[in-house]
């Protein structure tokens, strides 16, 4: 089977795809927020968390239904836009602020909000590329493997693995020598169950999505012969 010129509905995902990636990095990553959960009990986790998650729901619906190729498109459609939403709140906050009362109040909060140190900003970005790339190539095997039953098993496996690898280089990234090993493990931990957990929950939603793709755009892509390298955006 080969890649369509066009589909209905693949314009629409990837948008969907930009924009949950854009949000949670930029408007929950900044709040710290607390849940009490059985053991650990009072656990605080980046507000981001609860939606970033969905990106990768979109990940698994798009390799799922058009293949690795095109959500490696996707990826990086998504990549280019958080480097550009980075840089583009670096020269915000940095801009000279005028003298008013207003400003000086706002400057504070614009850095509070966007102002993330450079080893924040990179280990965003490279933990969501090498993650998502992770958790698309784990399902598209996974997927010949089984020869396209049990979706629920690829969505998750594909999920544990990704969100692995988003969790573990962000935070060694972000913070190793900055917060003590101890709580980096304990943070990467609770980020993870709490993200692989809300993959668990979404399962029923990804298959009611992910058959209506397959009908509506008559697609189930296999990638029997598919070039996985990442760093190219042939389909």
């Amino acid at each position: 089977m080969t890649h369509r010129s066009s589909y209905k509905y693949y314009d629409f995902v990837m948008a969907a795809f930009v924009t949950v990636l854009l949000c949670s990095n930029f408007i929950g990553a900044a709040k710290q927020a607390v849940i009490t959960l059985p053991i650990l009990g009072a656990t605080k986790f980046g507000a981001g968390v609860l939606f970033f998650p969905i990106s990768y729901i979109f990940g698994d619906i798009l390799t799922e239904v058009y293949g690795y190729g095109r959500d490696r498109r996707v990826v990086w459609a998504g990549f280019g836009a958080l480097t550009f939403a980075s840089f583009m709140a670096w020269v915000v906050v940095h801009l000279p602020p005028s003298d008013s009362a207003f400003m000086k109040t706002y400057q504070g909060h614009l850095e509070g909000v966007f102002g993330n140190a450079w080893r924040i900003a990179a280990g965003s970005m490279i933990a969501f590329w090498s993650g998502s790339f992770a958790n698309s190539y784990v399902l598209a095997k996974m997927k010949i493997w089984s020869e396209g039953k049990w979706l629920w098993t690829r969505t998750i496996g594909s999920t544990i693995v990704g969100e692995f690898v988003d969790s573990m280089l962000f935070y060694g990234i972000a913070f190793y020598g900055i917060w003590d090993t101890g709580d980096i493990v304990k943070v990467v931990m609770v980020q993870y169950v709490l993200k692989t957990g809300w993959e668990v929950v979404m399962t029923p939603v990804t298959y009611r999505i992910v058959g209506f793709l397959k009908r509506a755009e008559q697609e189930d892509y296999y990638d029997r012969h598919t070039d996985f390298n990442p760093f190219t955006i042939k389909t």
